[in-house]
C-alpha cells in the first residue's frame, strides 16, 4: 500500500482550533487501511514477550492497603524500530503530513511512537502530564498524535485535555503515568492532580471511532480515567512529531534514548533515530 492520503483534507477551522486549544479531533480522516496495518503491529507488540504492563504501578485499595485486581495497561516506545507495521504506520501513512499541516511546518521529524493499550477493567488512570517535559526537544512545532483502534469513550478510557494549556510557558515535570509522582532530579513545576481537583481547568474530552484521531500540543496538559468496560478495549497508537523549528533540548533527569548521547544541543533533529518523514 503506498496511498499516503488521508480520507479528507484538514480544514483551516481545525488547525485554528489546535493553535487556540492545544488540541483538536479530526474525523473520519485515517483510511481503514491505514488502521489494519497498525493493528497488525499493535496485536504483535500485546502478543510479544516485550510487551510492558504499566499496571505494576497500579494504585493500592485505600482501605485494605491490597493492590486491585486489574487488567492489564500496555504501554511501550520506539515499536517503529523493530516493527515493520509500526514502521510503516508512523513514516508512510496520513499521518505526517495531517502533523504538517496542523503545525504549519514545511517538514516533520519522527520523534516516536508509543503503544498504549488499556484492556477491559484496566482501571488505572493515566495521570494528568505535559509531554514536552519527556522530550529531549524544544520547539513550538511540537505535537502528540492519537490513533484509536477501538470506539473509546470517557469511561473506557478517552484522553482528557486542559483547554488552552499550551499557551503557558510552564514546563511541568513528567511523572510515572499511573502515579502523579515526579521523576527523580526533573526539572519544572508539580503538575497538578487534577484526576482529584479540577480546580478551574476546562476540561475537553472526546468520544472516538476508528477512523477518528485527536492531536495534541506536546505543552498541553493531559491525562485519563480507566478502562471502566467489562468488554470493550481502548488499543491507540500515540505518535510524536517535530516541525521546522524543533531542536534539540537534553532535559536533566528525563528518559533519554541511545541517539541521545550523539546530538549536540540546539541541532536540528536530523538523526537516522529521528528521520525525516514528510516535507511540504
Amino acid at each position: 500500500m503506498d496511498d499516503r492520503a488521508a480520507l479528507r483534507d484538514v480544514t483551516d477551522e481545525e488547525i485554528a482550533t489546535f493553535w487556540r486549544d492545544g488540541v483538536v479531533c479530526l474525523r473520519a480522516i485515517m483510511p481503514p487501511a491505514w488502521l489494519e496495518v497498525l493493528a497488525e503491529g499493535v496485536e504483535r507488540y500485546l502478543a510479544s514477550d516485550a510487551a510492558f504492563s504499566l499496571s505494576a504501578f497500579g494504585a493500592e485499595r485505600p482501605e485494605t492497603g491490597k493492590r486491585k485486581p486489574k487488567a492489564h495497561f500496555y504501554g511501550g516506545t520506539d515499536h517503529w524500530k523493530v516493527d515493520e507495521a509500526c514502521r510503516r504506520f508512523a513514516c508512510e501513512s496520513p499521518l505526517p503530513a495531517i502533523a504538517g499541516q496542523l503545525l504549519r511546518a514545511s517538514r516533520i521529524n519522527l520523534y516516536e511512537d508509543s503503544i498504549l493499550v488499556k484492556e477491559p477493567g484496566a482501571i488505572e488512570k493515566t495521570a494528568f502530564h505535559q509531554d514536552l517535559s519527556y522530550f529531549h526537544v524544544e520547539g513550538s512545532q511540537i505535537c502528540t498524535t492519537w490513533v484509536p483502534l477501538d470506539p473509546v469513550k470517557r469511561e473506557t478510557g478517552a484522553l482528557q485535555f486542559v483547554r488552552g494549556s499550551h499557551l503557558s510557558r510552564k514546563l511541568f515535570r513528567p511523572n510515572f503515568f499511573v502515579s502523579t509522582d515526579a521523576m527523580p532530579d526533573t526539572e519544572g513545576e508539580i503538575v497538578p492532580d487534577l484526576h482529584a481537583d479540577r480546580r478551574d481547568a476546562e476540561i475537553l474530552c472526546f468520544d472516538t471511532e476508528p477512523g477518528d484521531i485527536t492531536i495534541h500540543h506536546a505543552r498541553t496538559l493531559h491525562g485519563a480515567d480507566g478502562n471502566h468496560s467489562a468488554t470493550m478495549r481502548r488499543r491507540a497508537m500515540s505518535v510524536r512529531y517535530c516541525g521546522d523549528d524543533a531542536r534539540y533540548k537534553l532535559r536533566r533527569g528525563a528518559p533519554r534514548k541511545p541517539h541521545h548521547e550523539e546530538v549536540a544541543e540546539g541541532a536540528v533533529l536530523d538523526h537516522a533515530d529521528c528521520p525525516v518523514v514528510w516535507m511540504a
